[in-house]
């Protein structure tokens, strides 16, 4: 029997179908509330085993209370929207799909977690091969109550003759809703191209390649989720980290995950990845430019192998009848052996006044000092406040933040490049270290001469002199045993233990197409033992030198096996805004990637060129245009350095709901409506400024205003 459309069902039909799903929504949300309870009372039983009295008491207690606030924590987070969605299978079973799993007193699956096998088909079923699935039903909710539900009929020759469809298909009632300043789950709406990148195996890389608009950041959270829920000891227990490119992006994208249930990600922006390192400003293009590239490799090796400024370079002491001198030419040769087996020089301040020492002694000719013996030699220097205090100041512990302060030194810099910078490049550098704040195009440097130099000493090995009494005498004593040996006793080629803790078991790098050599190298140092998912389209570029990033990104990842899905389908733009954008890129970015948009609003993205003296009055007319004709969000997207500046044009506002941005800090982003201003400056402020306005005009999922006192951009 045909089934009845969508328009043919009655409002009635309607209200019953939304009252049925609510009853099965109030037993599954009165069961969520049953696990939080239980959740509680095995917390409160946590802390009493504290008053046990003992060590094994308060152990017990912390583990406890940590699973009981872990569970606790899943559970408030999943109880927005908690149930989306039912699939009515061929064989008469039902299933409902939601947020997490949940098991009735019976121990019968109540809810389906979006994760698990059995609601794989919820995603996967198509028409065209409905794999068991009658009808897929979307549950349309505000908080715990059903407004209304949005239903795919997949096979009607198995549906029954009073089965009812309702509505247009969840995705077209999802891409018509308002945006705000949050991304949000689209745990009801994956498509299939979609969830085949979710669910591919954790093993390796997994490229996740698409235009704008095709969900490409929302998919890699989501598989972030997924991969927690299929193998959490491994990927909880070694640490999952997100990095975006900026502080914007990584704000929008919050809300993601802990709607998914999962609270223990690491999220950071690229500028915040060093731990006890923050950095939202960039250098100007030329000087990120230098700093990105795999020439601050071999120049920040130098830095950290060399003299450190201000150090004494010789050291003179009266021994009985011998004159002891460290000259400059011994301490470089010291220098240069202790480093140049790839040892790190503050694992090294230990070992150090011994290797001092054993040079001094080798020094010692007259018989009145050798009669005494190596001991007493060794028990005079350390008694010697001149020795002491030459030891610490020629190798001192250095701070990747100290060394990189260096560099303001002009001689030093050039001496440390060799011939890897041009005059005008040492110049922008040394005038850029000299800034009283970190860019985000430091930190990755900062993280490598972190790595260099290695971790500094525990607290309690601070001062090695404090020890040299009981330790070191019986270790010089026996050091001419171990002959001419240029690579120091206890040299390890592996990292300190505390730089190995970067390492993450999976590492999430969205829009990975800006990252410059060095971010690689920041990066792979916190997933050499990782699985990958990494996301980006190269169209939308930043970064001006993609074979130098090509090549990081590879040794980054090392010999991992590499998956990789394109996403087709742009859900984002209008038709009419993403044919001007594809445009552009036809004409300018060879190769883009373009994938098809799927939605109409039949409005076109409106031109406004004028003149200077009349540009603000016509951006505020554009902006509140759209203000008053979209209910969602709207963004003033800008050259650099000039958000004050519109910001004063458009006045009072809120400005959550109409931010100023530059034009990079859009990316990632969507917006019910951009108003573009100066896209001619955009495309000057860089060698990849075509790109970024690409980016720009991609951001808007309805409306585009775009205002300019030229038009030199228009394909």
């Amino acid at each position: 029997m045909p089934q009845r459309s969508s328009h043919q069902v009655s409002n009635h039909a309607v209200e019953q179908e939304v009252k049925h799903e609510q009853s099965v929504v109030d037993r599954i949300y009165a069961r969520l509330e049953a696990a939080a309870a239980a959740a509680r009372s095995l917390a409160a039983e946590g802390h009493a085993r504290a008053r046990l009295g003992n060590e094994s008491g308060l152990v017990e207690r912390d583990a406890i209370v940590f699973q009981a606030g872990r569970r606790l924590a899943t559970l408030d987070a999943a109880h927005d929207g908690l149930v989306f969605g039912r699939l009515d299978m061929s064989d008469g079973d039902t299933r409902y799909i939601g947020r997490l799993g949940l098991r009735d007193a019976d121990r019968e699956m109540m809810l389906v977690d979006w994760r698990a096998p059995a609601a794989a088909v919820f995603y996967q079923a198509t028409a065209r091969d409905p794999a068991g699935v009658v009808r897929r039903r979307v549950l349309q909710s505000m908080s715990d109550k059903v407004v209304g539900v949005e239903d795919d009929l997949l096979d009607s020759e198995h549906a029954s003759g009073d089965l009812v469809v309702v509505g247009e298909g969840a995705l077209v009632a999802a891409l018509s809703r308002s945006r705000d300043r949050s991304m949000h789950s689209v745990v009801a709406t994956i498509q299939r191209e979609q969830d085949d990148a979710i669910r591919a195996p954790g093993r390796g890389v997994t490229l996740i390649g698409g235009g704008p608009g095709t969900g490409k950041t929302v998919v890699a959270l989501h598989r972030a989720a997924y991969l927690l829920y299929t193998d959490r000891r491994r990927y909880e227990g070694g640490g999952v980290l997100v990095v975006g490119p900026n502080a914007v992006f990584m704000s929008y994208i919050a809300r993601v995950l802990p709607s998914l249930g999962e609270t223990s990600v690491s999220m950071r922006a690229v500028g915040e990845v060093v731990d006890g390192i923050t950095a939202w400003r960039h250098d100007r293009e030329q000087v990120a430019r230098i700093k990105g590239s795999a020439r601050m490799r071999g120049l920040l090796a130098r830095t950290a192998r060399g003299p450190v400024p201000g150090a004494p370079d010789s050291f003179r002491v009266f021994y009985r009848d011998d004159v002891l001198i460290l000259d400059p030419e011994q301490l470089g040769a010291l220098r240069r052996s202790l480093l140049g087996a790839g040892q790190r020089r503050n694992g090294l301040v230990q070992q150090v006044p011994a290797e001092l020492i054993e040079m001094l002694w080798r020094q010692v000719e007259g018989d009145r000092a050798l009669a005494p013996g190596k001991e007493e030699f060794v028990r005079a220097l350390l008694a010697s406040r001149e020795f002491a205090e030459f030891a610490r100041a020629w190798w001192p512990v250095v701070d990747p933040v100290d060394a990189i302060g260096w560099l303001t030194d002009r001689e030093r810099l050039v001496a440390d490049a060799g011939h890897r910078l041009a005059a005008a490049e040492v110049d922008d550098l040394v005038e850029s270290f000299g800034a009283d704040d970190f860019t985000v195009e430091d930190v990755p440097l900062l993280d490598e001469l972190r790595y260099l130099l290695g971790e500094p000493p525990a607290a309690e090995h601070e001062d090695p002199l404090a020890e040299l009494y009981d330790e070191l005498v019986p270790e010089l004593t026996t050091m001419d045993q171990r002959g001419q040996d240029d690579r120091p006793a206890g040299a390890d080629e592996r990292p300190t233990a505390s730089i190995e803790d970067d390492a993450f078991a999976h590492v999430l790098v969205d829009e990975a197409q800006d990252l410059s050599p060095m971010q690689w190298r920041m990066l792979g140092r916190r997933g050499r033992y990782a699985s990958w998912t990494i996301v980006g389209d190269p169209a939308q570029s930043s970064w001006p030198l993609p074979d130098e990033a090509a090549t990081a990104r590879a040794e980054a990842l090392g010999a991992k096996d590499h998956s990789s899905f394109r996403l087709s389908t742009n859900y984002r733009n209008s038709r009419e805004v993403f044919e001007l954008a594809a445009d552009l890129a036809r004409t300018e970015i060879p190769g883009a990637d373009l994938p098809v948009a799927v939605r109409s609003t039949g409005i076109e993205p409106r031109f406004h060129r004028t003149e200077r003296p009349h540009l603000g009055e016509t951006v505020r007319r554009a902006v509140d245009h759209q203000a008053h004709g979209l209910g969602g969000t709207i963004a003033i997207v800008v050259p650099v350095g000039w958000r004050e500046r519109v910001d004063g044009w458009v006045g009072d506002r809120d400005r959550e709901r109409i931010p100023v941005l530059e034009a990079l800090d859009s990316k990632g982003l969507e917006f019910d409506g951009i108003v573009v201003v100066e896209p001619d400056e955009i495309v000057a402020e860089s060698t990849a400024g075509v790109r970024t306005l690409y980016v720009v005009l991609t951001r808007a999922t309805s409306e585009l205003d775009i205002v300019g006192t030229s038009d030199r951009w228009r394909p």
